[in-house]
């Protein structure tokens, strides 16, 4: 079948394929200059090495790479190039690379230098260990004073660096086999990146205590170096997960839940634009509107009007999002909210209430910002809204709800976000993310308990950056982090990230979650200004509009015997029991169900890239 890479991608530029370099049982991917995918004998060491620039914003640069040499051996293979990053002011930085593989060892190096200067946030090494089989696992750090601590991997997600003053870290591949990593030329620390919902843990260079920006000096050269060292005392083989080439075969799971209310954002800017469109949001007929308002933009009265009449046309539940400016006392600031609310008839079913100032995030080492006790906000919330439910939490990310934990004893539910572009925007990593989410949800339990929990507004385009003064424009469509637009939620990509997503948090035990708004770069219906044709159905309305109908329903867990590949849940309701299932690659992919007894026992699926389908079950 072959399918338009616009309908996948929602753009006609494909990331390109990676080049697969061997040496012996060591194999790695080289993409744009840098290492995804280190596995030895078929099994995944590391999920990447990358050399990074980053900017003041935490913007990554895209360098253009040049001389680009690739010679590739039966035991050893090598790679150099130049990168060159174009940086404000014309300034420049030049890195001359180097990797050589052989079947136990793999050396990175990089000189950058910079003939101007050059200013960034970080400039070196991110090395990234998968989580999956790691997490709670043990591992071996030698520090920079050459101390050698045996420790673990973090399981429940860790706030704040597990590792600092690096040296190396020792970890097992598989019985027999111990693989090190190595870092020379500067202080590497380690940080859990899946409170940003990246799929890895995260050695990098230069500690987040020292300032950023900082300068790197004109025509000094940087150095530094990343080296995998393999110590295998088998030498035996073993097939490699996943890789049969058979059908992904699917089994019934012990776990099971009833599936979550499903919400859609509305903001004042697309208010308009929503109520025009109130005949798809019937068709979608999602649980619940979660209304944004932020008074810091300039949202009042007139904004809360609106959210009134859509409150009324919906005929469902709704929240209002407050991004509390807490410029004066939170009393006042709440109860002036809710004279607002009253001159605009706009009573909604509950508060989910959050200080402006911690929708930025707080690195390790900075000062946190003034805000007055989370306890007062709360306070102010119940006095202002008697008889409605108030939820707290984070109006970003997991990362500053684990690191700004709230104090939960007034709250009547517990909220936050994700965004899958943070760190990488490639395909395989954006899809990789889904990985860290019942590690997040795991994380948010273990704080909470089982207090009622949401999740929300999660779009692949980021709607605010924690990490910087914007997020990042995106005109020409690219596949850029921490970009306000992404063109894969034009695509079926989004369709199958979105149902993927749905899938991963079913263990948190949800009362809603939001993955859309109907309008906007963040919706669910083409703009005018879109690619798609204007009030044109995104693919992603199609997850959205089914999980809405599933709201409610028993699920049953699946296993999957490739989750990277293709997920899946059965799902009864008044209907009668389904099995639903997602493709999450860019490839056909066959699919054996016949042990979750669909009604075609036996029969295998052929899945279509980013497709999902939906099959009755047996009685």
């Amino acid at each position: 079948m072959t399918i338009d890479a616009f309908q996948l991608y929602g753009t006609h530029i494909v990331d390109p394929p990676p080049v697969r370099l061997r040496a012996g049982k060591l194999e790695a991917d080289l993409a744009n200059g840098n290492l995804r995918t280190i596995r030895y004998d078929g099994t995944e060491v590391l999920r990447g090495i990358s050399y990074l620039v980053r900017d003041r914003d935490w913007g990554t640069y895209s360098p253009e790479i040049a001389d680009l040499r690739i010679e590739q051996g039966d035991n050893r293979f090598e790679v150099a190039y130049l990168a060159r990053c174009e940086g404000p002011d014309d300034t420049k930085l030049i890195i001359d690379v180097r990797i050589v593989g052989s079947p136990d060892r793999l050396d990175f190096e990089a000189e950058a230098i910079a003939p101007t200067g050059f200013e960034t946030n970080r400039c070196g090494f991110c090395i990234l260990h998968p989580i999956v089989g790691l997490a709670g696992s043990p591992a071996t750090v030698e520090y920079v004073d050459g101390q050698i601590v045996a420790t673990w991997f973090p399981d429940v997600i860790e706030p704040w660096q597990p590792f600092k003053d690096m040296r190396a870290i020792t970890h097992a591949v598989i019985p027999g086999v111990q693989a090190e990593c190595r870092m020379e030329g500067d202080t590497f620390e380690m940080e859990d990146q899946r409170n940003w919902s990246d799929a890895s843990y995260k050695t990098y260079v230069r500690p987040l205590a020292l300032p950023w920006p900082y300068e790197i000096v004109a025509n000094r050269p940087v150095r530094q170096k990343a080296s995998l060292v393999i110590r295998d005392a088998h030498g035996s083989t073993r097939p490699p997960p996943g890789m049969s080439g058979g059908a992904i075969r699917l089994e019934l799971g012990a776990r099971t839940g009833t599936m979550p209310d499903i919400g859609v954002i509305v903001t004042p800017e697309e208010a308009d634009a929503t109520l025009s469109a109130k005949s798809v949001l019937s068709q979608i007929a999602p649980q619940e509107l979660l209304f944004h308002f932020d008074p810091g933009a300039g949202h009042g009265v007139d904004a809360l009007a609106q959210f009134a009449v859509l409150a009324a046309a919906h005929r469902g539940r709704s929240t209002l999002e407050i991004a509390l400016p807490c410029k004066s006392s939170p009393s006042s600031e709440a109860a002036e909210i809710a004279c607002q609310m009253q001159l605009a008839g706009f009573r909604p079913d509950a508060i989910m209430i959050s200080p402006s100032v911690d929708r930025q995030s707080t690195p390790p080492g900075s000062k946190w910002p003034e805000c007055p006790p989370l306890d007062e906000v709360y306070t102010a919330a119940r006095a202002a809204f008697p008889g409605i439910r108030i939820g707290g939490g984070m109006l970003s990310y997991f990362t500053e709800l684990n690191r700004k934990r709230v104090p939960d004893r007034q709250l009547d539910f517990v909220s936050h976000c994700t965004n899958p572009i943070v760190h990488a925007a490639d395909d395989l990593s954006v899809m990789q993310t889904l990985e860290a989410l019942p590690f997040i949800t795991r994380s948010v339990r273990a704080i909470y308990g089982d207090k009622p929990y949401r999740i929300g507004p999660t779009t692949i385009p980021m709607r605010q950056n924690p990490y910087g003064s914007r997020t990042m424009d995106n005109p020409a469509g690219a596949r850029i982090p921490m970009a306000n637009r992404d063109p894969r939620h034009n695509g079926r990509f989004a369709e199958a990230f979105g149902f993927g997503y749905a899938i991963r948090v079913l263990d948190a035990g949800l009362e809603c979650l939001t993955l859309s708004a109907l309008s906007g770069p963040f919706g669910l219906i083409a703009g005018p200004a879109e690619p798609t044709e204007q009030g044109g159905r995104r693919p992603l309305f199609n997850t959205v509009r089914k999980l809405s109908r599933l709201a409610g329903a028993s699920w049953q867990e699946c296993v999957s015997s490739s989750p990277s590949e293709v997920l899946a849940f059965t799902a009864r309701d008044a209907a009668g029991a389904r099995l639903h299932v997602v493709n999450l690659t860019g490839e056909e992919r066959m699919v054996d169900c016949g042990a979750c007894r669909p009604a075609d026992a036996g029969k295998e699926l052929l899945l279509a890239p980013f497709a999902t389908a939906a099959l009755p079950l047996a009685d």
